[in-house]
């Protein structure tokens, strides 16, 4: 059966104050020295897939990891704002302890409601981010038509595509782990979905 894309879902790769386990969202912040060799070590494993396009959020985590996957194809790149990773509001640049200790309150509204849940400060919902990653994803894949191609993205970001692909609710997405610099492929068909690797 001809597919209808190929597409290679890359989470950018480990960045700056990744020990202290930040929320960054919208925060723009740069690869390590290891997330850059995650993103080259990708660049490797797409070298021969026959690429049309690269697509990725235009915060500089994921820009840079879409240009060191483009340095072996002639391709155009895309940096879209639409495939940002959630945000965040009042949380933004804090740690998983600050967040416990500021807000407990707000933690636990979170806990009783995961998908619909806006952190303070015109913080998104799951709901929300799903709903701006799905929009774009339709839109790439529909100008996409038969091509394989690179999304170069966030953790939440991919966990909504992957769920969508998989058919699990948004509020299971956590059950999906994503690591700096890992590789998802799924398969597009007219009639199907074939998630083909996941966290790889």
């Amino acid at each position: 059966m001809q597919r209808d894309n190929r597409v290679y879902l890359i989470r950018h790769g480990q960045v700056t104050g990744y020990e202290r386990f930040p929320v960054y969202g919208h925060t723009d912040v740069d690869l390590t020295d290891v997330g850059i060799l995650q993103m080259e070590q990708m660049a490797e494993r797409l070298r021969l897939t026959e690429l049309k396009a690269i697509f990725s959020s235009d915060l500089i985590r994921s820009a840079t990891s879409a240009r060191l996957i483009a340095r072996h194809h002639d391709v155009p790149i895309y940096f879209l704002p639409e495939l940002r990773e959630m945000k965040f509001g009042d949380w933004e640049g804090l740690t998983l302890t600050d967040i416990r200790t500021r807000f407990p309150e707000e933690l636990q509204k979170r806990e009783d409601d995961l998908v619909n849940y806006r952190a303070p400060g015109n913080g998104e919902s799951i709901a929300d981010l799903a709903a701006r990653v799905e929009a774009v994803f339709d839109r790439i894949r529909a100008e996409q038509q038969a091509n394989d191609i690179v999304i170069a993205a966030h953790g939440a970001v991919n966990r909504v595509i992957l769920c969508k692909a998989l058919g699990l609710d948004l509020a299971r997405m956590f059950n999906i782990h994503q690591a700096y610099g890992c590789l998802n492929i799924i398969d597009y068909f007219p009639d199907a979905t074939l998630v083909r690797l996941i966290n790889g």
